[in-house]
């Protein structure tokens, strides 16, 4: 970074006041791009003769040396504006403290449901149903708070380290598909058979080698016994009786595609159960996100791309046009930059409201455990661009998502 003369600022300049602290100032972030002339006051008031700035970063560049200072004296207002920041950074920082605290416990009551699904998962075979009981219980948790909002809210789960497993993975499906059967404007019946159907799509991958699961490349051999994972699926829910026909139905025909090209017994179109339908559509998307092979792992943003431009004649096109839009331009997961210059992870976003995210920051000043949320509603700003995290710094990454996976949390939002 170049140093700049405070006289000099105008706004469209990006500056950088980690040398300050950010406890020090009164900005939100260390570094941001200036977007008033109220900024500039401020840190006059500060008393800082001149700042570093990025002239990549930046839309502008500095005023003349003689701009300012040709100016007739006028009433200092900068104190009263220092002021008004202050008090401003410290209700955004207690807004902060309070979505941290909302996100945490979200988190708690995701483990909790990954800890049901990996149990429902585990007693399917020797206790078909009760397995099935629990499932219709965990399913019905979901539904019951989807079904009584006008709208929801999906979040980006913790970026703890996790070992990827079946139960990540069922889970997601089904979050995803209840998200877009609520889109479908399901019924609350079909919503909890959805529900269910999703959480044991691939019970039968238990019975599946993990070598066969995880290839990317795989002998006709191989590809015969991995896809025999649906009527394995089948046949752990043999033994629960009460388990519905359209449930049921998920299980067998998840991997069917539109245009007929799907198994195991190559339905096309209406043919394909509608619910199927829907969570072949949540599976492919989480496949292509969390994928065993990480380094072929798609962003959000990448993953709808790829379903509607090269997967699109698989996938019922009604349904795929309700998933690209109830997931948004930025689904959770998407790296953007904001109008102010700074970096972040969109962490949770609304359906009705798809430009205005819940933002992570990234600043390396701030420990990560703090990092500063943004909610894109209550502050002056918007997504500029979206990112590659490919192309990003890998310090700026591992801050944002050292996991490497991307989980979803869904709720009725009040």
């Amino acid at each position: 970074m170049q140093r700049v003369s405070i006289n000099r600022l105008q706004p469209g300049l990006f500056i950088s006041l980690s040398h300050v602290g950010w406890v020090r100032h009164p900005f939100l972030l260390n570094e941001f791009r200036i977007s008033s002339e109220k900024q500039i006051q401020v840190l006059k008031e500060m008393g800082l003769e001149d700042v570093p700035w990025d002239p990549q970063r930046s839309t502008t560049v500095p005023l003349p040396e003689v701009a300012r200072s040709a100016a007739p004296e006028e009433v200092d207002f900068g104190a009263a504006a220092l002021a008004g920041m202050l008090d401003e950074k410290k209700l955004r920082m207690e807004r902060v403290r309070r979505q941290r605290e909302r996100l945490a416990r979200r988190e708690r009551e995701y483990d909790q449901e990954i800890s049901a699904a990996s149990e429902i998962l585990k007693t399917l075979g020797p206790q078909p149903a009760e397995a099935h009981a629990e499932a219709q219980k965990l399913a019905s948790r979901i539904v019951d708070g989807l079904m009584g909002s006008e709208s929801v809210v999906i979040q980006l789960m913790s970026q703890k380290v996790r070992e990827a497993g079946l139960a990540f993975h069922s889970i997601n499906v089904m979050v995803l598909s209840l998200l877009l059967g609520k889109a479908a404007e399901l019924s609350a019946e079909e919503m909890k058979y959805l529900g269910v159907g999703a959480l044991l799509h691939d019970a039968g991958k238990t019975e599946i080698p993990p070598r066969i699961l995880r290839a990317t490349t795989r002998t006709p051999p191989e590809e015969e016994y991995y896809r025999a994972h649906v009527g394995y699926g089948i046949k752990a829910v043999a033994g629960a009786k009460g388990m519905a026909v359209p449930a049921r139905n998920i299980i067998a025909c998840h991997h069917e595609r539109w245009d007929g090209n799907g198994f195991p017994n190559r339905l096309a179109g209406d043919k394909i159960p509608r619910l199927a339908r829907i969570a072949a559509l949540a599976n492919r998307y989480d496949n292509l996100c969390n994928p065993f092979d990480i380094q072929s792992a798609k962003t959000p943003a990448e993953a709808l791309g790829h379903l509607f431009k090269k997967e699109s004649g698989a996938f019922d096109p009604d349904l795929l046009q309700r998933f690209v839009k109830v997931l948004g331009v930025y689904p959770p997961g998407t790296f953007v930059t904001l109008s102010n210059g700074a970096v972040g992870l969109v962490v949770e976003s609304n359906p009705n409201r798809l430009l205005q995210p819940l933002v992570m920051l990234y600043d390396a000043d701030i420990p990560r455990h703090e990092a500063l949320m943004l909610d894109l509603k209550e502050a002056e700003l918007n997504v500029e661009s979206t990112l590659n995290p490919a192309n990003m710094p890998l310090e700026v990454v591992e801050y944002l998502a050292p996991r490497g996976r991307i989980d979803y949390y869904v709720e009725g939002a009040p």
